[in-house]
Protein backbone atom coordinates (compact mmCIF):
# COMPACT_ATOMS: atom_id res chain seq x y z
CA UNK A 1 0.00 0.00 0.00
CA UNK A 2 1.37 3.34 -1.17
CA UNK A 3 0.25 6.65 1.32
CA UNK A 4 1.69 9.25 -0.44
CA UNK A 5 0.27 12.86 -0.05
CA UNK A 6 0.48 15.66 -2.27
CA UNK A 7 -1.60 17.21 -5.24
CA UNK A 8 -2.25 15.58 -8.52
CA UNK A 9 -1.27 17.39 -11.76
CA UNK A 10 -5.04 18.11 -12.66
CA UNK A 11 -5.18 19.83 -9.29
CA UNK A 12 -2.27 22.04 -9.22
CA UNK A 13 -3.84 22.88 -13.29
CA UNK A 14 -7.44 23.82 -11.62
CA UNK A 15 -5.30 26.19 -9.13
CA UNK A 16 -2.84 27.75 -11.64
CA UNK A 17 -6.06 28.17 -14.37
CA UNK A 18 -7.99 29.98 -11.51
CA UNK A 19 -5.22 32.10 -10.69
CA UNK A 20 -4.89 33.29 -14.28
CA UNK A 21 -8.00 34.46 -14.11
CA UNK A 22 -8.26 36.00 -10.96
CA UNK A 23 -5.18 38.18 -11.99
CA UNK A 24 -6.67 38.90 -15.64
CA UNK A 25 -9.93 40.01 -14.24
CA UNK A 26 -7.77 42.08 -11.61
CA UNK A 27 -5.75 43.65 -13.99
CA UNK A 28 -8.73 44.65 -16.43
CA UNK A 29 -10.51 46.14 -13.80
CA UNK A 30 -7.86 48.44 -12.91
CA UNK A 31 -7.12 49.48 -16.16
CA UNK A 32 -3.39 51.06 -15.45
CA UNK A 33 -3.06 52.89 -18.50
CA UNK A 34 -6.02 54.97 -17.46
CA UNK A 35 -4.89 55.90 -13.80
CA UNK A 36 -1.46 56.54 -15.75
CA UNK A 37 -3.55 58.98 -18.07
CA UNK A 38 -5.30 60.36 -14.96
CA UNK A 39 -2.55 60.87 -12.69
CA UNK A 40 -0.79 62.65 -16.09
CA UNK A 41 -3.74 65.02 -16.45
CA UNK A 42 -3.83 65.72 -12.52
CA UNK A 43 -0.13 66.61 -12.90
CA UNK A 44 -1.25 69.33 -15.69
CA UNK A 45 -4.07 70.66 -14.06
CA UNK A 46 -1.23 71.32 -11.23
CA UNK A 47 0.74 73.38 -13.80
CA UNK A 48 -1.51 75.07 -15.28
CA UNK A 49 -2.57 76.31 -11.75
CA UNK A 50 1.10 77.56 -11.34
CA UNK A 51 1.59 79.34 -13.95
CA UNK A 52 -0.82 80.88 -13.62
CA UNK A 53 -0.55 82.31 -10.79
CA UNK A 54 2.82 83.27 -11.32
CA UNK A 55 1.03 85.02 -14.39
CA UNK A 56 -1.14 86.58 -11.34
CA UNK A 57 1.33 88.09 -9.68
CA UNK A 58 3.44 89.76 -11.88
CA UNK A 59 0.22 91.46 -12.72
CA UNK A 60 -0.30 92.29 -9.07
CA UNK A 61 3.06 93.78 -9.18
CA UNK A 62 2.61 95.80 -12.08
CA UNK A 63 -0.87 97.10 -10.78
CA UNK A 64 -3.10 94.68 -12.61
CA UNK A 65 -0.84 95.11 -16.07
CA UNK A 66 0.87 92.46 -17.30
CA UNK A 67 4.43 93.42 -17.89
CA UNK A 68 6.73 91.00 -20.21
CA UNK A 69 9.43 92.38 -22.86
CA UNK A 70 7.23 89.54 -25.03
CA UNK A 71 4.54 92.43 -25.47
CA UNK A 72 0.90 91.77 -24.24
CA UNK A 73 -1.04 88.80 -23.83
CA UNK A 74 -1.59 86.98 -27.00
CA UNK A 75 -5.67 87.17 -27.65
CA UNK A 76 -5.65 83.64 -29.61
CA UNK A 77 -4.51 80.58 -27.60
CA UNK A 78 -0.40 80.41 -28.26
CA UNK A 79 2.03 78.06 -27.28
CA UNK A 80 4.50 79.01 -24.43
CA UNK A 81 8.17 78.28 -25.85
CA UNK A 82 11.10 80.57 -26.36
CA UNK A 83 11.41 79.66 -29.93
CA UNK A 84 8.16 79.17 -31.76
CA UNK A 85 5.65 80.94 -29.32
CA UNK A 86 4.84 83.44 -26.67
CA UNK A 87 8.14 83.53 -25.13
CA UNK A 88 6.78 83.93 -21.08
CA UNK A 89 10.31 82.54 -19.25
CA UNK A 90 12.39 85.84 -19.05
CA UNK A 91 8.89 87.70 -17.44
CA UNK A 92 8.20 84.93 -15.14
CA UNK A 93 11.40 83.40 -13.99
CA UNK A 94 13.62 83.36 -11.40
CA UNK A 95 10.71 86.25 -10.17
CA UNK A 96 7.46 84.60 -9.79
CA UNK A 97 8.17 80.70 -10.31
CA UNK A 98 11.42 78.94 -10.21
CA UNK A 99 11.30 77.37 -13.53
CA UNK A 100 8.38 76.82 -15.91
CA UNK A 101 6.65 73.86 -15.58
CA UNK A 102 6.03 71.68 -18.68
CA UNK A 103 4.21 68.90 -20.14
CA UNK A 104 6.34 65.83 -20.62
CA UNK A 105 3.75 63.91 -22.63
CA UNK A 106 3.37 67.06 -25.04
CA UNK A 107 5.53 66.97 -28.45
CA UNK A 108 8.90 68.64 -28.27
CA UNK A 109 7.89 70.18 -24.46
CA UNK A 110 11.42 70.67 -22.39
CA UNK A 111 12.78 72.94 -20.09
CA UNK A 112 16.82 73.78 -20.27
CA UNK A 113 16.31 77.49 -18.87
CA UNK A 114 13.72 80.48 -19.09
CA UNK A 115 15.57 81.29 -22.82
CA UNK A 116 15.22 77.41 -24.48
CA UNK A 117 12.01 75.67 -23.73
CA UNK A 118 9.05 74.52 -24.49
CA UNK A 119 5.97 73.99 -22.19
CA UNK A 120 3.53 72.70 -23.75
CA UNK A 121 0.96 74.74 -22.58
CA UNK A 122 -0.70 77.42 -24.28
CA UNK A 123 -1.65 81.26 -23.03
CA UNK A 124 -3.93 83.52 -24.02
CA UNK A 125 -6.49 86.68 -23.07
CA UNK A 126 -9.94 86.52 -23.78
CA UNK A 127 -12.28 89.41 -24.71
CA UNK A 128 -13.28 90.17 -21.67
CA UNK A 129 -9.41 90.97 -20.30
CA UNK A 130 -9.17 87.49 -18.47
CA UNK A 131 -6.01 85.65 -18.78
CA UNK A 132 -6.48 81.68 -20.42
CA UNK A 133 -3.77 79.00 -19.13
CA UNK A 134 -4.68 75.88 -21.02
CA UNK A 135 -3.26 72.15 -21.66
CA UNK A 136 -3.83 71.14 -25.42
CA UNK A 137 -2.11 67.62 -24.71
CA UNK A 138 -4.54 66.35 -21.97
CA UNK A 139 -6.09 62.81 -22.22
CA UNK A 140 -9.47 61.10 -21.75
CA UNK A 141 -11.12 63.68 -23.77
CA UNK A 142 -10.66 66.19 -20.82
CA UNK A 143 -10.29 70.02 -21.04
CA UNK A 144 -7.62 71.55 -19.05
CA UNK A 145 -8.16 75.05 -18.66
CA UNK A 146 -7.79 77.62 -15.97
CA UNK A 147 -9.28 80.85 -16.59
CA UNK A 148 -8.59 84.53 -14.20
Amino acid sequence: MNNQKGFTLIELLVVIGIISILATVVIVALNPARQFAQTRNSQRSTNVNALLNAIGHNMADNSGIWTCTAGVLPTSSTNMASASGYDIGPCLVPDYISQLPFDLSATGAFWDDETNYNTGYSVHQDANGRTVVRAPAAELGEEIEVVR
